[in-house]
Formats: structure tokens, sequence, C-alpha cells
């Protein structure tokens, strides 16, 4: 990959990064963001469909993607920490 396409995608992933967590409205603490040849990827876990969206939402306007790949999980039992 050129340097100008990591550099890119560094800065990229950086903005969508600091988009999902100054989000007033959703909790993204738990959302991994990679990007690669201006593809941000997403991964991790929200705790609403909702968040799916506005996190899919807030990458795609990032300054430098291109387009969003979704692998975030949807956690319904969030509260619980998994501790079942």
């Amino acid at each position: 990959m050129p340097y100008d396409q990591a550099e890119s995608d560094a800065r990229a992933a950086t903005l969508v990064s600091g988009g999902l967590h100054a989000d007033p409205d959703f909790f993204f603490r738990h959302v991994n963001v990679s990007v690669h040849a201006g593809v941000a990827q997403l991964s991790g876990f929200v705790w609403s469909t909702g968040a799916l969206y506005r996190a899919e939402a807030i990458a795609r306007e990032a300054p430098g993607v291109t387009g969003v790949v979704d692998q975030m999980q949807l956690e319904r039992d969030g509260a619980r920490n998994g501790d079942g």
C-alpha cells in the first residue's frame, strides 16, 4: 500500500473513532475501527440497532472513507457485562 494511502487510512480511522466517541446519544467505547484503502471496518459491540446505524453513518461521513464494512455485534444484555 502506498504511504499516502496508509497515512490517509490512519487519519480516517482517527476521525471515525473521534466521531464515535464524541456522539452524545450512544456509547461507542466497545467499537473498534480500522480503515484499509478507504474502507472503514467497524467491529465490537453496541447495545441497540439505532447505535448500529449511527456508527455506520458516522463512519460514512468521515473524510477519506469510501465504504463501510459493519462487523459489529448487537449486545442485548450489555448491563450484565456477559456474566450471565
